[in-house]
């Protein structure tokens, strides 16, 4: 089974990729691979510079996150420009991976994307797992883990789809509000329902 493991900004949903892992489930991680086909040198950061400029790299040769983040959480159509330029690398290595996976014998692959239903990836899976969180615990959690101002958080929050909509096109969701344990019992209960040992 392929499951497309999703949630919004600081909605935990990383902490439930570890606990899936924990039950040794192969994680496909969607944002590390966003920042494998960045890295110095590649194809993807020579046409992220081509697209907004020099500044968009540091003297490394790294891709400048800062800079590239402020250009594009403020600019919609920059944001369609990146998106063009870093999804198809993305998705071709996601769907890499998840094939390795399989060969190598694992019955259950887990793709975390983060903008699974944003990038119309329901696709890629079989089952959606969305983490939940409700909207205030949201954007105090956002607002200490990036240092952010709640202009700043509130900006981010909506530059994704509403935690709402992301409930209403998953086969089960993970509410994060309360305990590690509460929520680690619920990931049991799901793998359960779903017949993953």
């Amino acid at each position: 089974m392929i499951i497309g493991l999703t949630g919004s900004i600081a909605s935990g949903k990383s902490t439930v990729a570890r606990m899936l892992k924990a039950r040794g489930l192969p994680i496909v991680d969607a944002d590390e691979i966003a920042r494998l086909v960045v890295e110095p040198g590649s194809p993807v950061l020579k046409q992220i510079e081509e697209a907004f400029g020099p500044e968009s790299l540091r003297g490394d040769g790294s891709m400048n996150r800062e800079y590239v983040g402020k250009l594009v959480f403020s600019d919609k159509d920059k944001r369609l420009q990146l998106n063009a330029i870093i999804h198809p690398a993305i998705r071709k290595e996601l769907t890499a991976q998840k094939e390795a996976f399989i060969e190598a014998g694992a019955e259950t692959v887990v793709l975390d994307i983060p903008l699974l239903f944003e990038n119309k990836l329901h696709s890629y899976a079989e089952k959606i797992l969305v983490v939940s969180v409700s909207p205030d615990v949201q954007l105090r959690r956002l607002m200490e883990r990036n240092a952010l101002t709640k202009a700043e958080a509130e900006a981010r929050i909506s530059s994704q789809l509403p935690v709402a909509e992301k409930e209403a096109g998953a086969d089960a969701v993970i509410y994060n509000n309360g305990t590690l344990d509460e929520t680690e019992e619920q990931v049991d209960a799901v793998l359960a329902a779903w017949n993953i040992r």
